[in-house]
C-alpha cells in the first residue's frame, strides 16, 4: 500500500521518490495537510507531512477515520501535532529528531549579514543601475556581542561562526552546552543577554513555555541598534509587539525566516492575491526587515537527511521497531 506524502516541494519530490524506491510506493502531493485535504488520505495507512501541516484534533480524527495509522512528519518540530489526540486514536507519530544543524545556523547568519549590510536594498538599486552608497552602511561583527537563545546543536553551530568573526558570546538555555563554553560563551540571564547583545538569534523549540519568548518587554530590553534573527519558530516572537517597536525606528535589522501565522501562507504562491494578514503586510513595509519563507533547513544535505530519517521511521513502523524519532508509539 502506498504512502501519501503531503506538502512536497518540487525540489523534494525526486529525492523522496528515489529514497523510497524498492522500499515502499509513495505518492507526492504539493497540497498541505489540513481539514480540507485530509479526506484525500482515505485508504492510506501511512501519511507523511511537512512542517506546516495541521495535525490538530479534527485533522487527526479525519485521518484515523479514513484508515491512517501512522503519521511520519518531515520535520523536527512537532508543535503542530496534538499528541494526546493521536494517542487516543491509536495513531503512531514520528518526526525527524536530527538533521544538519549547519543548514539553519548558516542561514541565520545569512539573514544577519543581509540586514546588517543592506544587501537587499543594494541589489535592488544596482539592478536599476543606481550605484550610490547612501543608506547602505553596516557594521563590523568583529568585537561585538552575539546573544544565542538556545544553545543546542544549531545554536552551537551559530556560535562557532560567531566565534570565527571574533565576537563576544552570550548564551541562554535551560542547560549549558560545554562546547559553547569552550568557545568562550558566557551563560547569563535572558534579560542580560537582551540588554548587552548587538546580534540576537533564536534557536529554541516552540512550546507553551517559549511562546512569545520575545515579547514587548523583551523587545524593549534590547539595544535600539540591535539585530534580531529568528530561524526557529514564528511563535517565539510577538509579531505585533515587534511591529510596534519597528514603527518607533528601533533595530538595525530584523531577519525572519519564520512567522507565527505562516500556516496557509508560506510555501504557497500568493503573489496574485490580497494578503489579509495586516501584521505581516505591515512587517514587510519596513526597509530594515527581511522575511524569507521558512527555508533555513532547505539544503541538499539537510533535506536528504530528513528524507532518510522519514524512510527509516516508516520501515521501523512496519517492523514494529521504536526509535528516538517516535513521539507516539504504535499501539
Amino acid at each position: 500500500m502506498e504512502i501519501l506524502a503531503f506538502g512536497v516541494q518540487a525540489d523534494e519530490k525526486p529525492l523522496i521518490e528515489r529514497a523510497f524506491q524498492g522500499q515502499q510506493e509513495v505518492r507526492c502531493l504539493d497540497v498541505f495537510l489540513n481539514e480540507d485535504t485530509a479526506p484525500i488520505a482515505a485508504g492510506h495507512e501511512i501519511v507523511s507531512t511537512s512542517v506546516n501541516a495541521d495535525l490538530g484534533a479534527r485533522v487527526l480524527e479525519l485521518l484515523a477515520a479514513g484508515g491512517t495509522r501512522m503519521v511520519a512528519q518531515r520535520s523536527t518540530g512537532f508543535n503542530n501535532v496534538d499528541l494526546d489526540v493521536a494517542q487516543r486514536l491509536g495513531l503512531t507519530v514520528a518526526r525527524v529528531s536530527y538533521y544538519s544543524p549547519y543548514s539553519v545556523a548558516e542561514f541565520a547568519w545569512t539573514l544577519a549579514m543581509a540586514v546588517n549590510r543592506r544587501i537587499v536594498r543594494a541589489s535592488t538599486r544596482t539592478r536599476d543601475f543606481d550605484f550610490r552608497l547612501d543608506g547602505l552602511m553596516g557594521r563590523d561583527m568583529h568585537g561585538r556581542t552575539a546573544g544565542v537563545l538556545g544553545t543546542g546543536k544549531i545554536g552551537e553551530a551559530f556560535a562557532r561562526i560567531a566565534h570565527g568573526f571574533g565576537m563576544r558570546l552570550l548564551g541562554w538555555d535551560v542547560a549549558e552546552n560545554p562546547a559553547c563554553r569552550e568557545l568562550g560563551m558566557t551563560y547569563v540571564p535572558k534579560e542580560q543577554l537582551l540588554a548587552e547583545s548587538d546580534l540576537i538569534t533564536l534557536h529554541v523549540p516552540l512550546m507553551p513555555q517559549t511562546q512569545h519568548l520575545i515579547d514587548a518587554d523583551a523587545l524593549k530590553a534590547m539595544k535600539d541598534d540591535a539585530i534580531l534573527v529568528n530561524s526557529s519558530r514564528g511563535g517565539l516572537i510577538d509579531t505585533a509587539a515587534l511591529v510596534a517597536e519597528l514603527r518607533e525606528g528601533r533595530f538595525t535589522g530584523v531577519g525572519l525566516d519564520v512567522y507565527e501565522a505562516e500556516a496557509g501562507l508560506f510555501y504557497v504562491d500568493r503573489s496574485l492575491e490580497a494578503i489579509e494578514d495586516d501584521t505581516l503586510a505591515r512587517l514587510l513595509t519596513f526597509p530594515n526587515v527581511l522575511v524569507s519563507s521558512h527555508q533555513a533547513y532547505y539544503t541538499e544535505d539537510a533535506v536528504g537527511q530528513i528524507i532518510e530519517a522519514t524512510v527509516k521511521n516508516v520501515l521501523d513502523y512496519r517492523a514494529g521497531r521504536r526509535s528516538e524519532n517516535v513521539l507516539v508509539p504504535r499501539s
